[in-house]
């Protein structure tokens, strides 16, 4: 793979974007506020010489990403807009108007997976770049953080054990049909009706009847792993392929309700683990833990996202801290001098427990520090908003890669969109002040 491309040209018979679009449209002094030399700098690092088509261009991808989630878009609803809007077009960095794409949808999967966690943090560490030199953001609302915890849902259907080995049961059944491999029976229709039976009788409460068609699914399942290793053994091609289906399939065989450990949730999404929050409406959540940081004071621009991070294997929150404070300094390059978090974070592990602060601790509690500790429910509304707007209510990208990608993603358009209506509120200013400098009479 060479270095991304940028075909981009001034066409004789068309006229350019900046002649037919309101060049004081947010978007478009957005566009301008953005360091694309960075991101491009930050992007193209993926990339090395070699054979193969060029990528996209980066400013392209980076603006396809920060569109996405600044509007809740999809991939496929992206695209759309993309075609019809000349501010979208403008924004990713286009001279004159395009009626096709010069892109296909895939590519967005790929330059995920290609950019990863690492990279794509890029767009949000700009995003609070451009805040700070346009003046929604100063520095001391670096200093002073607050730090909570989220769950960002994966998007799976409710995990029940009767709808995982039924799931089990078709997904082996199917890759044996695909590879060829004849088994003794599929059980497809039975396990099928038992599935649906389970449902029946709990809902009953008739649970005893319900036990009896788990214990038939459960003895099915049995049956199509022995069958199907019995016809894969001694040949390497098929166990590999077969392996990690198998393994899947026999740790929901066995796994119990209330056994301890890492369980399996869902068959596409195995990384899935389930969270309690102590919420009435949810007791469980099934996705990551996602850490959220934002400032303790009111910032001129809005409550910006200063760190976000996907944490895996559900730990506990305390013990979070002290990573997460690391990678936002090395993000904004400040150090945090006050940390506000809830009680879920008493026994932290930040080296210097004086600059924490608990809810509900008293003791070198000043009054600057009070104000401070009553701003710290402001990172609620902002997780709502990350959820609702953005794209971290439900994450369909794969993987714990996809996980912690998405949780970047979200802050950086989060950030993008507050940015946007700063400019608005910006320019309304300069509009308002010109108006009324103009309606004063002057003086001979």
């Amino acid at each position: 793979m060479s270095h991304p491309r940028d075909d981009r040209q001034d066409d004789l018979f068309r006229p350019s974007l900046e002649k037919i679009i309101n060049l004081r449209q947010p978007l478009v002094r957005l566009a301008a506020e953005i360091d694309w030399d960075f991101l491009a700098g930050r992007f193209s690092s993926v990339c090395r010489l070699g054979p193969g088509q060029p990528p996209l261009p980066t400013r392209l991808v980076a603006g396809l990403f920060i569109l996405k989630h600044m509007h809740n878009l999809s991939d496929e609803a992206l695209c759309d807009r993309w075609v019809e809007n000349p501010y979208f077009q403008y924004f990713c960095g286009e001279v004159v108007f395009r009626h096709d794409l010069p892109f296909d949808r895939s590519s967005l999967t790929r330059w995920r997976q290609r950019l990863g966690e690492e990279q794509i943090a890029a767009l949000l560490q700009e995003s609070l770049s451009v805040a700070h030199r346009t003046g929604a953001l100063e520095t001391k609302d670096l200093e002073r953080v607050v730090v909570d915890t989220t769950v960002q849902e994966k998007a799976i259907a409710h995990p029940s054990d009767a709808r995982l080995m039924h799931r089990a049961i078709e997904k082996l059944v199917g890759l044996a049909k695909r590879e060829s491999v004849e088994l003794r029976q599929s059980y497809l229709r039975v396990a099928r009706r038992a599935a649906i039976m389970v449902g029946r009788y709990t809902h009953a409460h008739q649970f005893k009847r319900a036990r009896r068609e788990l214990k038939f699914l459960r003895t099915r399942l049995g049956r199509i792993i022995r069958d199907i290793r019995r016809k894969i053994e001694g040949d390497p091609a098929l166990e590999d392929r077969f392996g990690p289906l198998l393994d899947l399939a026999h740790r929901v065989r066995h796994q119990e309700q209330r056994q301890r450990g890492p369980k399996v949730y869902s068959l596409h999404a195995p990384e899935v683990e389930c969270i309690g929050k102590g919420k009435a409406r949810a007791p469980y959540e099934f996705g990551c833990k996602v850490s959220i940081a934002t400032p303790a004071t009111a910032p001129k621009g809005g409550q910006f996202v200063l760190h976000a991070k996907a944490l895996h294997g559900n730990p506990y929150d305390g013990h979070t801290l002290g990573p997460v404070i690391a990678d936002l300094e090395k993000l904004t390059g400040v150090a945090a001098r006050r940390i506000h978090g809830d009680k879920g974070y008493r026994g932290h592990n930040y080296p210097d427990r004086f600059k924490v602060w608990i809810s509900g601790q008293v003791r070198r509690v000043t009054k600057a520090i009070r104000h401070e500790m009553r701003r710290r429910a402001a990172v609620e509304p902002v997780i709502g908003h990350l959820k609702d707007d953005h794209r971290m209510r439900r994450n369909h990208l794969k993987g714990r890669v996809g996980d912690r990608t998405n949780a970047v993603l979200a802050a950086a358009g989060y950030n993008f969109s507050l940015l946007r209506r700063w400019l608005t509120e910006l320019l309304c200013g300069l509009l308002w002040i010109l108006c009324r400098h103009l309606s004063q009479p002057h003086l001979a």
